[in-house]
C-alpha cells in the first residue's frame, strides 16, 4: 500500500492507494480519512493514532511499503519523518524543491507554492489535460490556474470562510457561533440565519467574484473544486459544478509514480 497525507494548518487527509508490482500504485483508493493537525502532538501520537484508524479497517501497519508528504506546516515535517521511521520503517517523500512533478512552476519564486497547490494542480491537469482552475476550500481558498500545455502559471488566496467567521465571532461580543448552514432565505429574519446569509452568500459571492474575473482574464478553463467547504459552497456558486474530493490525494499518488525511477537509483 502507498501512504498519502496532506498536511493542512488545519486539517490532515490521509489515503491509502494500493501498490502494484512494478511499484507504482493503482489509482483506486483503498481508504481515506480526514483528521484535525495538531502541530503539538508527538511523533508517538500520530504513529498511534494512525494504527487506530488502520485498525478500523482490518489493516496492519505493515501493509504500507511507501510514504510520501504533502505539507503546508514547516513545524510538522520533521514530527512525520520520525513518524514514519518509527512506526512504517519507511524513509517518507516529500513534496520540496528537486522533487519531479512533471509541471512547469511559472510563479517568480517557485519554492513559495504551497505544496498542495502545486499536487492539486498535477492532479487536475492528468485527469482533463486542458486549462484548468483549482479552487481548494481549505484554511485559506487558493483558486490556482493551470494552462492547457500543463504549465502552473499562478492564482489567488483568500481567508478561508473559517478563519473568517471566526474573526466575525471574535471580534463581536453579542454574535453567537453558527453552524455552517445555507439559510431558507438571503433575508434572515433572526439573528442565527442573519449570520449564515452573511457567511454563505458572502463567501460564494467571494468565488464567483474572484472567479469571473480570473477567467476573464486567463480565458476559458475547467473549474474544478476540492477541500473540506468544497460541496457547501458550491451549492449556490454559478462556476464550481466538479468536485473532487480525493484529488490532493490523486495529486501525491502521481507525484508517487513519476518519482519511482529517482527512488530505485
Amino acid at each position: 500500500m502507498l501512504l498519502v497525507l496532506d498536511i493542512g494548518n488545519t486539517e490532515t487527509e490521509l489515503g491509502l492507494f494500493p501498490l502494484q508490482e512494478d511499484g507504482t500504485a493503482a489509482p483506486e483508493l483503498a481508504a481515506q480519512w480526514r483528521i484535525s493537525t495538531a502541530q503539538k502532538q508527538t511523533a508517538d501520537e500520530y504513529g498511534v493514532l494512525i494504527r487506530q484508524l488502520f485498525a478500523m479497517r482490518g489493516l496492519e501497519l505493515s501493509a504500507v511499503h511507501g510514504i510520501i508528504v504533502a505539507s503546508v506546516v514547516p513545524p510538522m515535517e520533521s514530527l512525520l519523518r520520525q513518524m514514519c521511521e518509527r512506526y512504517f520503517s519507511i524513509k517518507a517523500v516529500f513534496i520540496e524543491p528537486g522533487i519531479k512533478t512533471g509541471m512547469p512552476v511559472h510563479y517568480d519564486n517557485p519554492a513559495e507554492v504551497g505544496a498542495d497547490r502545486i499536487v492539486n494542480a498535477v492532479a487536475a491537469y492528468e485527469k482533463y489535460r486542458q486549462s484548468c482552475v483549482v479552487v481548494d476550500f481549505g484554511t485559506a481558498t487558493t483558486f490556482d490556474a493551470v494552462s492547457a500545455r500543463g504549465e502552473y502559471l499562478g492564482g489567488v488566496i483568500a481567508p478561508g470562510i473559517g478563519i473568517s467567521a471566526e474573526a466575525l465571532f471574535l471580534r463581536t461580543a453579542r454574535l453567537p457561533r453558527v453552524d455552517f448552514k445555507r439559510p431558507p432565505h438571503v433575508i434572515g429574519s433572526n439573528t442565527v440565519h442573519s449570520l449564515q446569509s452573511g457567511l454563505f452568500h458572502g463567501y460564494v459571492g467571494l468565488v464567483d467574484g474572484i472567479l469571473e474575473r480570473l477567467l476573464a482574464e486567463f480565458g476559458p478553463a475547467r473549474v474544478i473544486a476540492t477541500g473540506g467547504m468544497a460541496q457547501f459552497i458550491a451549492g449556490g456558486s454559478r462556476f464550481l459544478s466538479e468536485i473532487d474530493d480525493a484529488l490532493t490525494l490523486t495529486g501525491l499518488r502521481i507525484i508517487w509514480d513519476r518519482n519511482l525511477h529517482n527512488r530505485r537509483k
